[in-house]
């Protein structure tokens, strides 16, 4: 288990730097003025500018083995330096969720004309996505649960149903929805689910709001959506009937990765941030930095953020090597382990901050936010939790007395 970077990746992880020292984090500054003036969900033009600036240098579709080069455990080093500027990097570089997630569903198991129509641009940085299966009525965490329906109508189905925390839905560039959706409540537990792709301008569709998340409005959105008898042809199912579940298990695996090392990335910065708070903030005749307690917080942060690191390394290693069945345990450990650190490691910073800790002034309050939310999204931690103690209670072990 070798967890040292290849040349080229070593490479890439370097270029990637320079574009972030270079480019994005000035830009930080600029987006949120844009928006400030714009309102939350307009698109700032800087972003065209990093795209493109990206592309000239060869940071563009990472993510995908077939297309970046990378495996995964290259590619967790790039998420984690993007995770440093988690608005903005990971767009810029066309690395995005749910983007990332739904182009490698779409390069599985689309059709060819599927992936002509909704693949090509998506790659190509013109349009991006969402991904419909979460509901409000029921606990999604359990895809069996489902209740938006996908009925089948001579050459159409027809979708009715209730969707929400749908990202990306606020960005008019948003042109399509991977939608999941019961269309056998007969069939078996986990046959029962079919996905579907549906495009933005479909009657039937309402965005019925965007959801903040402690108060913070992402440009690109979380969205309750209604599908009021949504009709689209058959050329639009993906796979087969009955194949959504399969295909939701199939996506989750790297995705979970992706948004692990840029978590990490999160914590790292949150913990530079409080080592140049520490170093330059003086109280009760000393600096911060001389305050035993305070190196208490940045050396635990130092150890969670290493520990939380090695453990997704090897989750990468592991799917590189036999796939996301092979990492089940593991990227459902990461999926808990992960977010707990980066919103403790967060956390302390903001402790060291003081009262600038909870404003606009640092990244530190939206970082916090989101590293709580990711304790929620692709599945709360007690589901995890019970992935990782089922197979534990199976695991076999070589000697109990």
């Amino acid at each position: 288990m070798d967890f040292a970077l290849s040349p080229k990746a070593e490479d890439t992880v370097g270029r990637m730097w320079e574009f972030m020292r270079e480019e994005v984090f000035p830009a930080e500054r600029q987006w949120a003025a844009y928006l400030a003036g714009h309102g939350p969900h307009e698109y700032p033009p800087v972003m065209d500018d990093l795209k493109a600036s990206a592309r000239r240098r060869g940071l563009w579709n990472l993510f995908l083995p077939e297309l970046g080069g990378l495996t995964n455990l290259e590619y967790s080093a790039v998420a984690e330096v993007s995770g440093w500027s988690p608005v903005i990097a990971p767009e810029a570089i066309n690395c995005q969720a749910p983007d990332t997630g739904n182009m490698e569903t779409l390069h599985r198991f689309a059709t060819d004309e599927q992936r002509q129509r909704w693949l090509e641009p998506l790659l190509a940085g013109t349009i991006r996505s969402a991904y419909a299966m979460t509901e409000p009525d029921v606990a999604s965490s359990d895809a069996t649960n489902i209740t938006t329906t996908i009925v089948r109508d001579g050459d159409d189905y027809v979708i009715n149903g209730r969707k929400w925390w749908i990202t990306g839905v606020a960005d008019t560039r948003c042109q399509v929805f991977i939608v999941m959706g019961k269309s056998d409540p007969d069939a078996a537990a986990h046959r029962q689910q079919t996905m579907i792709l549906v495009p933005r301008d479909s009657p039937g569709l309402e965005v019925v709001r965007h959801l903040p998340i402690f108060g913070y409005q992402d440009q690109h959105g979380h969205s309750e959506l209604v599908f009021r008898d949504v009709r689209v042809p058959r050329a639009n199912l993906l796979g087969e009937e009955g194949d959504g579940f399969t295909i939701a298990q199939a996506r989750l695996g790297p995705g979970r990765i992706h948004h692990a090392m840029r978590a990490v990335g999160m914590a790292e910065r949150a913990l530079a941030l409080m080592v140049g708070r520490a170093k330059s903030r003086v109280a009760f005749g000393l600096p911060l930095a001389e305050q035993g307690v305070v190196r208490e917080l940045i050396a635990q942060s130092r150890i969670d953020i290493d520990q939380a690191r090695l453990l997704v390394q090897k989750t990468a290693w592991l799917v590189d090597k036999h796939g996301a069945k092979g990492a089940r345990t593991e990227i459902a450990a990461i999926k808990v382990a992960v977010p707990a650190m980066a919103t403790a490691v967060i956390d302390r910073a903001i402790e060291v901050f003081g009262g600038a800790g909870v404003s606009d002034d640092t990244p530190l309050a939206y970082f916090y936010a989101w590293a709580r939310v990711l304790r929620i999204v692709d599945g709360p931690d007690a589901v995890h939790r019970r992935t990782v103690a089922r197979e534990e209670l199976r695991r076999e072990r070589p000697y109990q007395g």
